[in-house]
């Protein structure tokens, strides 16, 4: 894929950091522009996953940039053609549901809405403990949406877990590059 400017943008499914964050550095590695963006949450709450400042830190380092953490920060991302390409990873379902909703309240839905707004595609590496239960409405909803595009998906503890759903974070770069000619890569359920 050719060098892009690229929204990423993350949600307080905090489990799933780790995972989201090899894939942002591989990303910079392979010489695309980041922009960083953080919903509320993940802003701001420190968990037994880490803490808010040193994600912050990680973000603005690896992208050379602030982190987006506002509404109106977030709002000229599409009309000024600040990226090409807008990533939300990971994605929980929060915020999937404000998608499909068409809700904008925070930083990460104003990103989402402004790209949108222009014809931008729109990846969502999605985490969310209720994928198959209430949040089935919101992914079936979305799956529809003109460029919006999924990650892979698959069951990440069917045992104990029997309705969520986690993105393969490592095909997020073939998402995007899917993403980029108009394409969901497939299959979308693992």
């Amino acid at each position: 894929m050719e060098k892009k400017k690229i929204g990423f943008a993350m949600c307080g499914s905090f489990c799933t950091f780790q995972s989201a964050l090899e894939q942002m550095h591989r990303l910079a590695d392979e010489g695309h522009s980041l922009l960083p963006i953080m919903s509320y949450n993940a802003a701001s709450t420190d968990t037994r996953f880490g803490r808010a400042s040193d994600f912050i830190w990680e973000l603005e380092d690896t992208c050379g940039k602030k982190v987006i953490k506002t509404i109106p920060d977030a709002e000229p991302i599409g009309p000024k053609h600040m990226v090409d390409l807008m990533v939300v990873a990971p994605c929980t379902g929060n915020t999937l549901a404000k998608l499909a909703c068409g809700i904008t309240d925070t930083p990460v839905t104003m990103a989402v809405k402004s790209s949108l707004r222009i014809g931008l595609p729109v990846v969502l590496a999605l985490a969310t403990n209720d994928a198959l239960a209430a949040s089935a409405q919101n992914l079936g909803r979305l799956l529809n949406v003109k460029n919006v595009y999924f990650v892979p998906l698959r069951q990440d503890d069917p045992e104990k877990k029997p309705v969520s759903l986690v993105c393969d974070f490592s095909k997020l770069l073939p998402t995007c590059e899917a993403a980029l000619k108009g394409k969901q890569l497939q299959p979308v359920f693992l």
